[in-house]
């Protein structure tokens, strides 16, 4: 099984409430690892009353015991009675195990229960899951400080999960650059706000900022307001500097971004202290203003070319206007049109950040560009359109864009000249190809042969060459004529 979802959908009996708990849990239970120095595996309870896991996190702050993922495995024998237990008594349970290749491990089921709701403190009476935690004893040693405040600080979150609340409804769950980690700098706060504990990459980090001195012993939220002061900050930052709110923004000063997270801690409902973990994500974030300076402008670039090249239709149609000779007239309006269909494509390009084109909407403007041409002739016509054409490059955009209006342009000048009709699209996508019908109920090929002049060379140039693709000219037999291109992708 490749998710934990279809996982458990096939061997296990979870709700769907259940299952988006445990997706919540696993997203963020990470850091949980690397605090408690373990490896973490998730245990659902199946149909026929065992247990299959559902997740395994590794610690980046250890070595792992387990080199291969046990994922979608059935729980071991050594492991069934405790994970048992903690599950029917929802009580954590302790024991030593040792492996089939004599390493000692201490492995601890921790019962997992979920919140009953976003705006409920009451959690679920009975486990939806288990937690083991399997620590290396063979390797144990007499902690450091550091490792004594990050073992507090995950024997807590540990405890949370149990309660029902680890992870938090309020935690900020949007795709965001510069996710801190325990590594990167931790401070732990008391209930007030004030600093207990600042690991050395933590303190650093607040150093760098412009925050001198030691922190614990210190608010935080108070360190930090001289070297904020005149600058705009996010609304979170208070709640997130006091440990009150489970949220992550930046800290900016002059020369250095943090970004900060702050994680509530928890006893029985009760907050006890908080979690703030920080990073030094200076650089990420200069590269992407730098990204966000360069998106700008290529915009800009598009918006300029798109008004470049209407500035030569414009010239164009009133160098038209100007000719006494019909056939200039034509084939300025025809170099008009075609100026016109390549400026469509870089107006939508300068509108977005993606240099793809939704060419659904290029094609729109294309066919208001066929009803002014009928509109010129004194006649009228009806466009149907069947299919999506997609999101497609620009590089593909931009000549089939010119290409369909010649198509389009020649069905309404040559095959519905003098009467009224219909021009129908159709539009098909596949994975690695793009396939496109334009008919209409006109007077069809002369002859059943396709002209030689220079519109029809330029499809073809387009289509063929800077494409690669295909076209196929023929009329049916019930009239009119009908154009089949194929595109690769």
């Amino acid at each position: 099984m490749s998710t934990l979802s279809e996982l458990i959908r096939s061997k296990g009996r979870a709700v769907s409430a259940d299952i988006e708990w445990l997706h919540l849990l696993i997203s963020d239970w990470q850091l949980v690892a690397d605090l408690v120095f373990a490896d973490l595996v998730l245990w659902v309870p199946t149909k026929e009353g065992g247990f299959v896991a559902g997740g395994h996190a590794r610690p980046s702050s250890a070595a792992t015991i387990f080199y291969r993922d046990i994922f979608g495995e059935e729980i071991r024998k050594e492991w069934l009675a405790p994970v048992h237990e903690a599950f029917t008594t929802g009580k954590a349970v302790d024991v030593n195990v040792q492996s089939s290749d004599g390493i000692k491990t201490r492995l601890s089921a921790i019962p997992v229960r979920r919140r009953l709701s976003t705006k409920s403190d009451e959690a679920t009476e009975h486990p939806i899951a288990v937690i083991t935690r399997h620590t290396n004893l063979s390797e144990a040693k007499a902690p450091n400080r550091l490792q004594l405040n990050y073992l507090g600080c995950g024997n807590d979150l540990l405890a949370m999960v149990a309660d029902g609340a680890y992870p938090d409804f309020s935690n900020p769950t949007g795709p965001r650059r510069g996710a801190p980690r325990a590594n990167d700098g931790l401070l732990r706060l008391d209930v007030d706000g004030n600093v207990t504990f600042a690991s050395p990459n933590g303190l650093s980090a607040f150093n760098r900022l412009g925050i001198l001195g030691e922190l614990e012993g210190k608010s935080l939220a108070t360190a930090a307001t001289p070297v904020l002061k005149g600058r705009n900050v996010d609304e979170s930052l208070p709640l997130v500097l006091t440990g009150r709110a489970p949220w992550r923004t930046d800290m900016e000063s002059r020369n250095v971004t943090l970004t900060v997270r702050a994680i509530p801690l928890k006893s029985h409902d009760e907050r006890i202290g908080a979690i703030v973990l920080c990073r030094d994500v200076t650089e990420l974030r200069r590269q992407e203003r730098e990204l966000i300076t360069k998106d700008a402008t290529i915009r800009e670039i598009h918006h300029r070319v798109k008004n470049n090249l209407q500035t030569v239709a414009s010239l164009l149609r009133m160098q038209a206007r100007r000719s006494k000779s019909e056939e200039v007239k034509e084939n300025l309006d025809q170099a008009m049109r075609r100026v016109s269909a390549i400026a469509l494509v870089h107006d939508t390009l300068s509108e977005g950040l993606a240099q793809d084109v939704n060419f659904d909407e290029v094609f729109d403007r294309i066919l208001m560009l066929a009803a002014e041409v009928a509109s010129s002739m004194n006649t009228s016509i009806k466009t149907l359109m069947d299919g999506r054409f997609g999101q497609l490059r620009s590089e593909i955009a931009t000549p089939l864009a010119v290409a369909l209006t010649e198509i389009i342009t020649n069905a309404v000048e040559h095959g519905l000249a003098d009467r009224s009709g219909v021009v129908a699209v159709n539009a098909e996508r596949k994975q690695k190809q793009l396939l496109i019908t334009v008919s209409d109920n006109g007077k069809g090929l002369p002859d059943g042969q396709v002209g030689s002049g220079l519109g029809t060379q330029i499809i073809r140039t387009l289509i063929e060459g800077e494409l690669r693709g295909s076209i196929h000219w023929s009329s049916p037999h019930e009239g009119g004529a009908r154009v089949a291109i194929s595109i690769p992708l």
